[in-house]
């Protein structure tokens, strides 16, 4: 006699499965995760990015890396009225991306050290800039390091036109033109009526690292897009990331 058990024996996954979004970005294409990570931590976030996943025979194990604002900016944007709108921007906040709060402006995506940590010294970042010279008002440098000085933009409530013109809105979606595109559909009066309301940042004495994010305004705030920079990183109400497919 044998103890052996017959029939049919169910699959176990043994990697957890991410579905994958395809969008434009930039002159080529954008693969993140769907559904964004999260609600959490930025911190916990980007932890969660770093684990192994599935999806198909064509991607068996896939991992995710931090994404740049102008890639969130990206994927929130596309579809937005149907995905990030209702998904993510209406019941919780999206996480765009780190940014370095100094005294005179806003670092957007600060290059890493040795270690991979965030550079927060404002002599060393300040160091870069001696090089470059300003696209409209703002420095857009390599890995999609941008400085946005603070009389580039204005804070409080604005329209539409005004937000997507200024000098923050550009530095987060790493463009020189005078305008930026997905910022501008996202905060469009279709989708915002009452504009837009820019709000965390503000000079500081010392730098510090904050993530900036999107999120949609409730109560008095309602029909408007608010647009903040002074969420923590390991700290702070949960909010949604997208992760970038490593290729």
């Amino acid at each position: 006699m044998t103890d052996t058990q017959y029939g049919i024996r169910k699959a176990t996954p043994v990697l957890p499965v991410r579905d994958l979004l395809v969008i434009p970005h930039k002159t080529g294409e954008l693969v993140v995760s769907h559904p964004a990570f999260g609600s959490n931590t930025y911190a916990n976030n980007l932890a969660e990015m770093q684990r192994v996943y599935t999806h198909s025979a064509e991607h068996p194990r896939i991992t995710f890396r931090e994404p740049t604002t102008s890639e969130s900016i990206s994927a929130c944007a596309y579809d937005f009225k149907t995905l990030a709108k209702p998904e993510i921007l209406n019941p919780r906040w999206l996480q765009i991306g780190r940014i370095v709060r100094t005294s005179e402006g806003v670092y957007a995506n600060p290059p890493k050290d040795a270690q991979g940590n965030p550079i927060v010294d404002e002599k060393e970042l300040k160091q870069l800039l001696k090089r470059k010279k300003k696209v409209n008002g703002i420095y857009l440098l390599d890995n999609n390091l941008a400085f946005i000085p603070y009389e580039s933009f204005t804070t409080g409530v604005q329209d539409t036109d005004t937000f997507a013109r200024s000098g923050l809105a550009r530095g987060l979606e790493y463009v020189a033109e005078a305008e930026t595109f997905n910022l501008k559909l996202i905060s469009s009066k279709e989708n915002y009526p009452r504009g837009v309301n820019v709000w965390g940042f503000d000079s500081v004495d010392k730098p510090v690292l904050r993530v900036a994010g999107l999120f949609s305004g409730r109560n008095v705030e309602s029909d408007r897009l608010l647009v903040c920079g002074y969420d923590w990183i390991d700290d702070g109400d949960g909010g949604c990331a997208f992760g970038v497919l490593k290729k």
